[in-house]
């Protein structure tokens, strides 16, 4: 119940007034263990969304655009890029709204169904396209409505996991997220042959398991507190936030903008990075990068398992988190000295764990922090989500200049990239260190 105090003159619960009553509304409080039933239905909904919109990254959009603009491989690298901007800029707006939403169908559902249905639609719409406008459009759309519905689920955790479960349920779901892109791949090589398949398939089969997620998980917001409409200056203020008054929470976003720096530097140049190794042509590389990319997968789930479970068992966090950028620094630095495939394979793989287990529990670090979580859980993650996908714009334009430092013309200093990639997830792991309202 809100006090009388907390209203302004319209009935509206008073901003101003959230910081003096927050214990009241502190979901970690009160929040029931979820069943077995909403793990499921969570773990099976976040693998459609993933199945749905990284098969077409993985090899759906490079078939497209090589059939659109045959020699033209720069395409996929625009619109990827596009359909990634998109999104991380509207993500804070959005998680708003959702925010707001008060209804029989909750906070959450209406948002995850609409985005589920703009990603289907949109996924018909790059399949049919006939020129790069249309493509880009299409998957600008896709990916818009495919993200929308994954923060819709991430922010229904918040609302409902309570802290004791959240590296168990963390880690189950993003160990689903790490094997989709692998049957999408595996099913592409079924539907080669049909260009409409290839991106409708998997969104069918993501449509199906969100719409169960939907369906199956009751959620009712007519009863929480009504809050003011959103306005144009309210909504810029909801892009940023006080480090004074979060602090934990912006360290953790700091945190997280290290770690996911150093992981950008390390995997966008890998292919580069393995071909001058071995001397061969970037081309002779993809088997060894199969391999690795295979036991990857296998060491990324182990890491993101056996973290979430042992982070919950353990009811620490941070200590996980800085493990996990050691360990992931430990094999940019095997990578970074690696004289040849055996050693380079070692490294990836042991990066792999690493990104598993911080995964997983800065996620649920990430929850633990989450400012005003029963009112703005969807703002303030929207928020969080800079911190993942700043890095990846930025990093590939800063590498450039590591790659040259101190190299002849025509050299790249490789090595020295993914020393630096060491360093940013140390530091990231660091930072997160400095954490004290969550242990």
């Amino acid at each position: 119940m809100v006090a009388l105090s907390c209203l302004n003159r319209n009935g509206y619960v008073n901003p101003e007034s959230i910081q003096q009553t927050r214990t009241e509304f502190r979901p970690s409080a009160v929040l029931p263990p979820v069943d077995g039933s909403y793990i499921a239905l969570l773990v099976g909904a976040q693998f459609g969304v993933f199945l749905a919109f990284i098969t077409p990254v993985a090899i759906s959009l490079s078939i497209k655009i090589d059939q659109l603009a045959p020699g033209h491989q720069e395409y996929l690298g625009y619109i990827t890029g596009l359909g990634a901007l998109v999104p991380m800029l509207i993500g804070p707006l959005l998680g708003s709204l959702s925010d707001r939403m008060r209804g029989r169908f909750g906070r959450r559902r209406p948002f995850i169904l609409a985005g589920m249905c703009v990603g289907l639609l949109a996924l018909l719409v790059t399949a049919m396209a006939t020129n790069l406008g249309v493509l880009a459009a299409g998957w600008v759309l896709a990916q818009l409505g495919w993200g929308n519905a994954l923060a819709g689920l991430l922010n229904s955790q918040a609302d409902r996991v309570p802290e004791q479960q959240r590296g168990r349920v963390a880690g189950l779901a993003g160990s689903a997220a790490l094997i989709a892109p692998v049957i999408g791949v595996v099913a592409a090589g079924l539907l080669r042959a049909d260009t409409v398949a290839l991106f409708v398939v998997p969104g069918v089969v993501g449509a199906v398991l969100v719409g169960g997620f939907v369906a199956r998980v009751p959620e009712d917001s007519r009863d929480l507190p009504a809050v003011e409409p959103l306005t144009v200056r309210a909504l810029a203020a909801k892009y940023v936030i006080d480090p004074r008054r979060y602090p934990d929470f912006s360290r953790n976003w700091i945190g997280r903008f290290g770690f996911y720096f150093g992981l950008t530097f390390n995997s966008t140049f890998l292919a580069f990075y393995f071909a001058d190794r071995l001397g061969v042509g970037v081309g002779e590389v993809a088997g060894a990068l199969g391999v690795v990319s295979a036991f990857g997968v296998v060491a990324t789930a182990a890491g993101a398992l056996g973290g979430g479970f042992l982070s919950d068992r353990l009811r620490r966090r941070r200590v996980f988190v800085l493990i996990s950028g050691l360990i992931f620094a430990s094999g940019a630095v095997v990578m970074a000295l690696a004289p040849g495939l055996p050693a380079l394979i070692v490294g990836s793989l042991i990066t792999s764990v690493g990104l598993g287990l911080f995964s997983t529990v800065d996620q649920a670090l990430a929850l633990d922090v989450l400012p005003d979580r029963s009112r703005e859980a969807g703002r303030y993650l929207g928020i969080l989500g800079f911190a993942t996908s700043v890095p990846q714009a930025v990093a590939p334009l800063v590498a450039p200049a590591i790659l040259t430092a101190g190299m002849a013309a025509g050299q790249k200093n490789y090595s020295l990239l993914y020393l630096v990639a060491a360093a940013c997830t140390t530091l990231g792991g660091l930072v997160i260190m400095r954490i004290r309202s969550a242990r």
